[in-house]
């Protein structure tokens, strides 16, 4: 049975419900369900039915920041059609998630991330917050293998939020329009020469890019490399990980 994650939206006198086969994903993952549409009581005419994939980010202004709904992706599920009074159709779908989908399950005391699936008539940022469910993204392997490795070097996970804009770096960039932060700060602040290091990741198929920036004491710095998917090794993760925070 499909579970149920998205509650019925009203579309005329028609309804509208999105079902998923699961509801926790990685970024990467493909995402399969179906669209259950029930005509009511007079024959409607629907314009397209579409599928997005939403977070909340945080943007700035010269007038300060603010939090905003940011698009990641979206799908057409279904050109304009007619339903029939007491008519059911069923759409079935299958997407694949961006990689760079915002992280939401993670051990961390302070995390801003939500990510959900909207369903409409047309994507529309101002509708109404009942037309979403939140899904739950799980880190991948490499990812949660990063975050070991910070733990392992003293650092604890302590601040996580979404940031709109791009990460750059000489050999890899974003693409979403969005990126998350997360932040470490040293266990003994006394040990280390930095206050935070925010890291960043640009996952692809094969490869995950990482970005970190370290908030020293007198300037930030940053240090940018790429952990192959068929090649971590976490001790020698730590190692780099150790030798770029006391540089």
């Amino acid at each position: 049975m499909f579970k149920k994650i998205l509650a019925s939206i009203g579309v005329g006198s028609a309804t509208v419900d999105t079902r998923l086969t699961q509801s926790i994903y990685e970024p990467g993952e493909t995402l399969t369900g179906e669209v259950y549409i029930a005509g009511g009581d007079t024959e409607q005419q629907i314009a397209g039915l579409e599928h997005a994939l939403v977070t909340l980010a945080e943007a700035e202004t010269d007038e300060g920041e603010y939090i905003a709904h940011h698009i990641i992706q979206s799908w057409k599920m279904a050109e304009s059609f007619t339903i029939l009074p007491g008519e059911e159709k069923i759409i079935p779908f299958t997407y694949q998630l961006h990689y760079e989908t915002p992280i939401t399950q993670l051990n961390c005391p302070t995390k801003t991330s939500k990510v959900w699936i909207q369903t409409g008539l047309n994507i529309d940022l101002a509708l109404d917050p009942s037309d979403r469910d939140y899904i739950d993204i799980a880190p991948t392997a490499v990812m949660s293998t990063f975050i070991e490795a910070m733990t392992a070097c003293g650092l604890t996970l302590s601040y996580v939020d979404v940031e709109k804009g791009f990460v750059k770096a000489p050999d890899f960039a974003s693409s979403s329009g969005c990126y998350q932060e997360l932040d470490f700060k040293p266990n003994d602040p006394g040990l280390f020469n930095f206050k935070e290091v925010e890291v960043s990741f640009v996952p692809e198929a094969s490869r995950t890019h990482v970005m970190l920036e370290i908030d020293r004491h007198y300037k930030d710095e940053l240090s940018a490399f790429t952990l192959e998917h068929d090649a971590i090794d976490i001790n020698q993760l730590i190692a780099h990980i150790k030798h770029t925070l006391a540089a």
